[in-house]
């Protein structure tokens, strides 16, 4: 194949599905479906939910729908090419077209990092200073975090497709989802990486990881103020409003690091297995949130049956 030069015409790029099941597709794409119904439906109500109910309009309930906004974009960018590969059969995507999914997905995740984190904040000064929540959290200070949480993901993306643009690949590639990743494309480049490989880490250590560190040291916060309280039946109540949050975090971390270890020590996997790796950490944490959330949030949840009570009647 020839080198895809600068000067010439973008390269194409080839997205993968489930090699050596493309005759399930058409089984396969069924829950896929499914799951893009349920996390559009799902994040959808949470913040139909929380924007037509006055006594929701607080701290915790705005970083939800910040977190509902964020799978929103996450389940929509993913969605055309997941499609277009399970649906159709069609795999073929631009260079620019990949470049602008890549800026996006990392964008949205980026964000929704920054989101849990913001939400574990909420979490420490609802417990340590419960007095003091609301003059704290006010809604200018939620809208900043919101704005410093976006700026911060848009700013540390914007450079990578533009050091991508640099790189020669040749004039076919074939990617190894059905989506694109930068790690990804990467790897598919005949000319030096090197660059382009070093900031995404420093993108990667200065978002996701970092957030990381906090979360562990906001949690370890609030373990140690719980555990200074004196009544047990204070500490439990206490740790129960941090359940929907936590697993909040894990269906967003654990997927993650599952990718990056299968990707640094899984070449002897199956390639079924590393799509799968990847469409779990792009497609559970919006399908997940809003059922966890609805599930564990008293408030969530009765406001959402009263809405069905009332639509039936």
């Amino acid at each position: 194949m020839s080198v895809f030069n600068n000067s010439a015409l973008y390269p194409q790029f080839l997205l993968t599905g489930f090699q050596g099941l493309e005759s399930k597709y058409s089984f396969i794409s069924l829950p896929i479906c499914l799951i893009y119904i349920i996390s559009i439906a799902g994040n959808i109500t949470i913040l139909f939910i929380i924007w037509t109910e006055p006594s929701l309009h607080q701290p915790m309930y705005y970083f939800l729908s910040m977190l509902a906004l964020t799978d929103l974009g996450l389940s929509t960018v993913t969605l055309p090419t997941m499609f277009s590969v399970f649906w159709f059969h069609a795999r073929e995507i631009s260079f620019i077209a990949c470049a602008v999914q890549m800026y996006f997905i990392h964008v949205f995740s980026i964000i929704e990092s920054a989101v849990l984190l913001a939400m574990a904040f909420d979490r420490v000064v609802a417990i340590r200073e419960p007095l003091r929540y609301s003059a704290i959290l006010t809604n200018s200070v939620i809208i900043r975090i919101g704005l410093a949480s976006a700026g911060r993901a848009l700013m540390l993306v914007f450079p990578v497709p533009f050091l991508l643009k640099r790189l020669q690949f040749r004039t076919i590639n074939t990617l190894s989802y059905p989506f694109c990743l930068h790690q990804d494309l990467i790897k598919l480049t005949v000319s030096s990486r090197r660059i382009s490989s070093i900031y995404g880490l420093l993108v990667v250590i200065s978002s996701m990881g970092l957030d990381s560190v906090l979360l562990l040291l906001s949690y370890m916060l609030i373990l140690a103020t719980v555990l200074s309280v004196a009544s047990k039946a204070e500490s439990v109540k206490a740790l129960n409003t941090c359940i929907s949050h936590i697993c909040a975090v894990l269906t967003f971390y654990t997927p993650m690091i599952g990718l990056s270890m299968i990707r640094r020590y899984g070449q002897n996997a199956s390639p079924v297995v590393h799509v799968l790796m990847a469409d779990v950490y792009l497609l559970v944490p919006p399908l997940m949130n809003p059922i966890v959330y609805s599930v564990k949030t008293k408030q969530i949840r009765l406001r959402i049956l009263k809405k069905f009570k009332k639509q039936k009647g």
